[in-house]
């Protein structure tokens, strides 16, 4: 019985343990995240085309979103005065962004998926100015 309870404090004490750690890891994990939201345009009679490739994302392009520190990947569809719209959020918690976005540029099963995508879309004037497809929004509120 002795030995019984022995067991039960020991691993209340490692679940504790266990618990602070993740809380810790959770917290640096925290600090680290950058958010970004975008939106563009998509073209109406591509847009059934659009949805399909999202409904079956090629893994290996999934895999390469992971590998390239991005968490939390949302695309939201909107229709705004008959134009539709594509809103995008993400979380990347990397160390450095503009080498994992190059991974990723560089990546051939994702370059084979923006060839798909890419002529679905619309760009906004500001993106389409600099030959993107995707315009960066500000965040006004974000709450945890």
């Amino acid at each position: 019985m002795r030995l019984y309870i022995t067991g039960l404090i020991t691993l209340f004490i490692l679940c504790i343990f266990g618990c602070q750690q993740n809380q810790k890891a959770k917290e640096m994990r925290n600090n680290n995240i950058q958010r970004y939201g975008s939106v563009t345009g998509v073209k109406p009679e591509k847009l059934s085309y659009y949805k399909e490739l999202h409904a079956a994302i090629w893994p290996d392009v999934a895999k390469k979103i992971t590998e390239c520190n991005i968490q939390n990947y949302s695309i939201y569809l909107k229709e705004i005065d008959g134009q539709f719209y594509l809103f995008s959020y993400f979380e990347y918690v990397g160390n450095n962004f503009s080498t994992d976005m190059q991974k990723m540029a560089t990546d051939t099963a994702t370059q084979r998926w923006w060839k798909e995508t890419d002529p679905t879309q619309l760009p906004l004037p500001d993106a389409a100015d600099k030959g993107e497809i995707w315009s960066p929004m500000e965040e006004v509120f974000h709450q945890d």
